[in-house]
């Protein structure tokens, strides 16, 4: 799954998380954080195997159940022993890398290709060698609009109707980003 797709799937699945059981729509910091965590295990997963070739694959180590379960239990474990408050952040960051996870196996499974599911497993069950070069560039030389590129697409869509459903949390604290880190620099208030 490319990176918006993991993206939409972790809001919608935040989104409706955080309705059913908090009984509200996501808030600003919980949408950034389950932002951060779809995008998590191909931010560490990836430069270390393409870039650095520390890791066998870009679905090796964070992209791990065995991994990815202990550290999401253990951020929640940490969250609650700081700050009950800190919970749903802990929920939205798991949400976030544990929907990337299924994002990653989603067309393996659709297509009944089991073997391509290991990287769930690994190091107990060895990375599976790809045809396509380890880069960030050869990858995005095989876009493609595929069936699965065009559902990736309806995510986004609906991702987007639900977040402006939710008043777009995270927006205002994305955009005002840069004008607090020029304020930084400059020594301005």
């Amino acid at each position: 799954m490319w990176p918006w797709g993991h993206l939409a799937l972790a809001y919608l699945a935040y989104s409706l998380y955080s309705r059913l059981r908090r009984g509200h729509r996501p808030i600003a910091a919980t949408a950034l954080v389950v932002a951060l965590g779809s995008q998590a295990p191909d931010l560490v997963d990836k430069p270390l195997a393409w870039t650095l070739s520390v890791l066998p694959s870009g679905r090796s180590l964070s992209h791990s159940l065995l991994v990815v379960v202990p550290v999401v239990a253990l951020v929640y474990t940490v969250a609650l022993v700081r700050d009950e408050d800190e919970e749903p952040l802990a929920v939205a960051f798991g949400v976030g890398a544990l929907t990337h996870l299924f994002g990653d196996a989603l067309y393996s499974l659709v297509a009944l290709e089991f073997r391509h599911l290991g990287f769930l497993l690994w190091p107990a069950v060895p990375p599976i060698e790809y045809e396509v070069e380890q880069s960030f560039l050869a990858h995005f030389a095989l876009l493609e609009f595929s069936p699965e590129f065009y559902f990736e697409l309806l995510l986004v869509a609906l991702a987007l109707v639900v977040w402006r459903t939710d008043g777009y949390p995270g927006l205002e604290t994305v955009v005002s980003w840069p004008a607090r880190a020029w304020r930084g620099v400059t020594g301005t208030e």
